[in-house]
């Protein structure tokens, strides 16, 4: 039976040894493309009322790793948490029934908290909450489909106990080179020999590109007071940074520059794999993970035995070649102390992994002494370098517009000095309003301490705040940023709201980086990441577009794309696994991504200075 429904198509198959009698394939097409069924469509012993279940079960097949919404509807609500599927293969989904009924209470920053791994999936917790008694339908929906992606759905159940999400295809799905098996493209690697001569191909053309950078990455035709490190000053208008050489600099970067590439949750899931890397790939190295990924095992194959040495090499090549003048958060120590670029250090050891939804105890006696001692250890040895451009301090706090839950967690918990704190405070009076100012004097306390600590071990280099994620960060967050130097945030969208960029200026007064932004393609087994564009060209459109018109406001001061290479094919440690490296996993650039960054970071100078206008070709999503 075939019925053709407004932005999509469903079609109905028999099917053999499944739960239900039907195979259901729905086609998404169009701007935004749903459907939803009726309990007794899908699977007629369906209760209604899910209260004593745990999970809903799922066998499902996505021809796209292209996300999607799930859906669950009742008489007044609709609960729709965002589902990631691996794509061309037959997957069992368990997914979990609590983050429907309530907020997620564990994770320490908004990648953490926002959402579950799976084995076969990944699924979002965030959205409308509530009793899952009477529900009446199950929907799907799809925000700018690519390509007609279908899903097909053989089994819905509901269980209380876990049966384990797994792909249910024969295996492996991840070949020797970490590509994705079930799909195929142009260019896929099918053997060492083509990726040596593709190797070869781009060594030989990268150059040191003329983007009129000085030893610091400021540019040459500019002068300002040279203190022998990075800071900021507004001139003419626009704020930038200053390099130690006294020239006017624009940051740019992309975060994650590491050779071990962004590593997969493999333990079991052997199976997925044709073959694993070997384990004693790497040199020993504190503070890194020791699991081998298959960008490093590729690297090995590249360069030998000395491949970590090689790589950081050839990464320095390319920044030179490409424009970035920065290396950028979370990358690799070994590409600080090459001294040939400059650099930002993210910051740990606040406690806040252990603290609540990422607030750490900041009432406890011994706190201070824990931040003194994890700024000490990180900056005192780096005080002195002028390659530092300076220090983010944390990373997408998940709290803003969570205050209330953040204090039942609390009250919730085992005894704590922040506990008693909350508990006295609220004694005189327990309103959402209160709790959301117990939550922002306990953040105050946070950054004042913090800061003080920086300013003790490094009063050289910038305080560049905390990487806020989320649109338009809350007047309370604002007002305490304002001991920053630098005001940072995370933006995924095509471009900056001009608006909230305002507000942020207006209300901190900072001049303003970009931690993070990207665009992908649902493609090669990888999703599009959070922002979606409809090619490979397409993403270098669109890094144009986002960094030129960011380089037009006069607060802004850098932007920091996320991140060096794609995502394993399989997931990192939540689950994503998306399409925004500027490199994939067999450590071959994105030429069309290579091509913009280029053309981009001639021009920045002039864009920023209000000399020429930015680019204006926006990006097509589908």
């Amino acid at each position: 039976m075939t019925r053709l429904l407004t932005g999509f198509m469903l079609l109905v198959f028999p099917a053999v040894g499944c739960q239900s009698a039907e195979v259901i394939r729905v086609e998404f097409d169009g701007t935004r493309s749903e459907h939803k069924w009726a309990l007794q469509e899908l699977n007629p012993p369906l209760p209604s009322d899910w209260s004593d279940y745990e999970f809903l079960v799922m066998e499902m097949r996505a021809s796209s790793p292209q996300r999607f919404y799930l859906s669950f509807h009742s008489a007044d609500l609709v609960q729709a948490r965002r589902m990631q599927p691996l794509a061309n293969a037959w997957i069992r989904a368990a997914v979990p029934l609590r983050y429907y009924r309530e907020p997620n209470r564990e994770g320490f920053d908004m990648a953490s908290v926002g959402k579950v791994p799976r084995n076969s999936f990944w699924v979002n917790t965030g959205g409308k909450y509530g009793p899952l008694d009477s529900v009446e339908a199950i929907g799907v929906s799809m925000e700018y489909p690519f390509g007609k992606p279908t899903l097909e759905i053989r089994s819905v159940q509901l269980t209380k106990e876990d049966p384990g999400s797994e792909v249910l295809e024969p295996k492996p799905l991840v070949d020797e080179f970490g590509q994705w098996i079930p799909s195929d493209w142009p260019g896929k690697i099918t053997s060492l020999e083509q990726l040596r001569q593709e190797w070869a191909e781009e060594e030989k053309s990268l150059n040191s590109g003329d983007f009129n950078y000085g030893k610091y990455g400021g540019y040459r035709n500019t002068q300002a007071e040279a203190t022998g490190f990075f800071r900021v000053e507004q001139v003419d208008g626009s704020w930038w940074f200053v390099d130690p050489d006294g020239h006017l600099f624009f940051s740019t970067c992309s975060t994650g520059m590491r050779g071990e590439g962004s590593l997969s949750r493999t333990a079991g899931r052997e199976s997925y794999y044709a073959a694993l890397p070997p384990s004693d790939l790497r040199t020993p190295r504190e503070g890194r993970p020791m699991q081998p990924g298959f960008y490093s095992w590729n690297l090995f194959r590249r360069f030998g035995p000395e491949w970590e040495t090689e790589y950081t090499d050839l990464a320095i090549r390319r920044l030179e070649d490409w424009g970035l003048n920065t290396i950028g958060n979370w990358s690799d120590p070994a590409l600080w102390d090459t001294h040939q670029k400059p650099y930002v250090v993210n910051l740990r050891g606040w406690g806040m992994r252990g603290g609540f939804l990422g607030m750490p105890d900041v009432y406890s006696a011994e706190w201070p002494a824990i931040v003194d001692k994890a700024a000490a250890e990180q900056c005192a040895p780096r005080k002195d370098d002028p390659y530092l451009v300076g220090y983010f301090i944390g990373n997408e706090p998940p709290w803003p517009g969570k205050e209330s839950l953040v204090v039942d967690i609390i009250l919730d918990g085992k005894p704590s000095a922040i506990q008693e704190e909350v508990k006295k405070f609220l004694a005189e009076g327990d309103t959402p309003e209160r709790r959301k100012v117990f939550v922002y004097k306990a953040f105050e306390r946070f950054v004042e301490v913090i800061n003080a600590a920086l300013h003790r071990h490094d009063p050289n280099h910038l305080n560049l705040g905390l990487r806020f994620g989320g649109h338009a960060p809350p007047e309370e967050m604002l007002r305490t940023s304002r001991s920053f130097d630098v005001y940072s945030m995370n933006s995924y969208r095509y471009s900056l709201d001009r608006e909230v960029i305002e507000q942020i200026y207006e209300a901190t007064e900072l001049p303003i980086i970009i931690g993070e932004f990207h665009f992908g393609v649902p493609a090669h087994g990888l999703a599009a990441g959070l922002v979606q564009v409809s090619s490979q060209q397409e993403r270098g459109v669109a890094y144009r577009y986002y960094v030129e018109q960011a380089a037009a406001l006069p607060a802004l001061i850098g932007t920091s794309w996320f991140q060096w290479v794609d995502q394993s094919v399989t997931g990192r440690m939540d689950g994503e696994n998306y399409n925004i490296g500027l490199v994939d996993v067999t450590d071959r650039p994105y030429i069309e991504m290579v091509a913009a960054l280029k053309a981009t970071h001639e021009r920045l100078y002039e864009v920023h200075s209000g000399n020429v206008p930015p680019f204006s070709q926006k990006p097509r999503a589908q």
